[in-house]
């Protein structure tokens, strides 16, 4: 059986995470366009069709297109998980994230049909979302993983930095479900006759930005401590760039409030959202090393086999 190296299913990882992102910002510009409903059924676009029809317009174009790239995110999906079997030596890690990663597709595509059948329910528009936070999670972890051996980890770090980055890490994760929920109280429904959440606006717009003041508190204080501890450059390097990002989105959050709400805005921080939770994840790994995957070397001869003759034919 033919074996894909270590470089392809690296490439096909990252390529599923990207989709991954990718998908997170054209169901932004489903949102955003007000195109949720443009085709107004599931599995089919219409009663009649598969594919958005002319009489449609371009919301219909808008949402079957970023149903079109959930075909193609599956895609990647499964030429990743076939990719990790092929994979010699075979390991149960990279088969197990690839499989994880490939069966979130279908689950994305079934919450996808109960948000059209619910006329976008907030609520299950903002699961969409979370499900692809978690299919990031996998891909990422995926593609950091074809870099490692199997071996046990090992932390470059004390434990308090280590949990000080782990409550960092949960700060950022309520960061984006609480934005998740502003989300649903605002006035981008994905269609004009949508339902929000019902939750005021000022308020958990409020909660949200608390939060976010802490998180970039607890990550620039997570960024000196791994200096002033003579951590490794790669760990303090991700807390920068962590920080760098978080003030970028930040900054953007802001500006789309007090500019109420534009959507390219609203778009540049959904992107920002995924970019967030990649320098989270990015974080975590820095903090502890696993050696890399490498070929077993063959046994040295004995002295006996050394000192044995050569059998002539």
């Amino acid at each position: 059986m033919p074996h894909v190296s270590t470089s392809l299913l690296r490439r096909l990882s990252l390529a599923s995470m990207i989709a991954n992102i990718g998908l997170v910002v054209t169901g932004a510009a489903v949102r955003l366009t007000g195109s949720g409903l443009g085709c107004p059924t599931w599995p089919k676009c219409t009663d009649a069709s598969y594919t958005t029809t002319r009489e449609m317009g371009v919301h219909g174009v808008i949402e079957f297109g970023n149903r079109l790239l959930g075909i193609v995110l599956g895609l990647i999906a499964l030429a990743t998980f076939i990719a990790a079997l092929m994979h010699k030596p075979r390991r149960r890690s990279l088969i197990l994230l690839s499989l994880a990663a490939g069966l979130g597709i279908p689950g994305q595509g079934v919450i996808g049909g109960i948000t059209v059948l619910t006329d976008l329910n907030p609520w299950v528009v903002g699961l969409h979302f979370l499900l692809s936070m978690v299919l990031i999670t996998a891909t990422w972890a995926l593609w950091q993983r074809t870099k490692e051996g199997d071996a046990p980890t090992r932390p470059l770090v004390a434990r308090p930095l280590r949990h000080l980055t782990i409550l960092t890490a949960l700060v950022s994760a309520a960061v984006i479900v609480v934005g998740v929920i502003v989300t649903g109280s605002g006035p981008h429904a994905g269609d004009e006759n949508a339902k929000r959440n019902g939750l005021d606006p000022t308020n958990i717009s409020q909660i949200h930005a608390d939060l976010v003041f802490l998180l970039i508190g607890l990550s620039a204080a997570l960024w000196f401590a791994l200096r002033a501890a003579n951590a490794p450059a790669a760990a303090i390097r991700a807390a920068g760039v962590f920080v760098v990002v978080e003030l970028s989105q930040g900054l953007i959050g802001f500006v789309q409030y007090f500019t109420h709400l534009p959507v390219v805005l609203v778009a540049a921080h959904m992107l920002g959202a995924c970019l967030v939770w990649v320098a989270t994840l990015n974080t975590l790994w820095r903090l502890r090393d696993r050696p890399a995957l490498t070929q077993p070397e063959p046994a040295p001869a004995t002295t006996a086999e050394q000192a044995a003759p050569t059998p002539v034919a």
